[in-house]
């Protein structure tokens, strides 16, 4: 357990809390339903229950032994081995209890997903950093990126003692509902821009051998602003 647990791996044990999650979903029997992270299986039933197509993903081998022979007889559930973020898979619902060392790279591999929607379990403060606003101090890359791309909303706090072991940390529940995708190129201009995130704009263009002209602060610049700058600078 102490390996998981530097994994980041706090296995979600509520029941009720899990059908919550599946709930919000709004699953139907057109969906594909991706979750990575399977864990000790707790959402495979009432994912299954629900969707036409269950893809459940688990790095750990051991975790995902246990899966193969507790859910063989789940008919319309595809259990893979290994790193979920590294497959090229088809889904409309993405489902997932994160370890929360994944999240920033969940988000960013969504990013650049076509999918309907996705229920998340992140760290509070990892969600704070997804809504925040310009110019404050938790406005980050990931946060231009999230909101460039999907429609945040939170949908519950999840209390620490559904877990096991129980994290040190708040979780949330959020919805991404998808509004667009943006390419691996982008993401990582985007992350770019922010080690520049104290300098003027006309600074931050010219790192990248452009000419703006404007004294405006980075750290200033909408989420779209910092979009069409980042896509100004692809082109370039």
């Amino acid at each position: 357990m102490k390996k998981r647990q530097l994994l980041g791996q706090h296995f979600l044990v509520s029941q009720s809390t899990t059908k919550s999650i599946v709930d919000s979903a709004e699953i139907t029997k057109k969906d594909t339903v991706l979750e990575i992270g399977t864990g000790r299986g707790i959402m495979i039933p009432y994912l299954c229950h629900v969707a036409k197509k269950v893809i459940s993903v688990e790095k750990d081998k051991e975790l995902y032994s246990q899966a193969l022979e507790k859910f063989e007889n789940f008919p319309n559930l595809t259990l893979k081995q290994g790193d979920g973020f590294k497959m090229d898979l088809d889904f409309t619902i993405f489902v997932s209890n994160l370890p929360y060392s994944e999240s920033r790279n969940a988000i960013e591999w969504l990013a650049q997903k076509k999918f309907s929607h996705g229920i998340i379990m992140v760290q509070k403060e990892f969600a704070e950093k997804l809504v925040a606003k310009p110019g404050s101090k938790n406005h980050k890359a990931i946060t231009v990126i999230a909101n460039h791309c999907a429609e945040i909303k939170h949908m519950m706090d999840v209390k620490r003692s559904d877990f096991s072991p129980p994290p040190k940390v708040e979780s949330v529940i959020l919805k991404l509902t998808k509004k667009q995708q943006i390419s691996k190129d982008l993401i990582h201009t985007v992350n770019k821009l922010f080690s520049y995130r104290r300098k003027t704009l006309h600074n931050v263009a010219k790192q990248f051998g452009i000419l703006v002209d404007s004294d405006k602060r980075f750290e200033d610049l909408t989420n779209g602003e910092i979009i069409n700058l980042a896509k100004q600078i692809n082109k370039n």
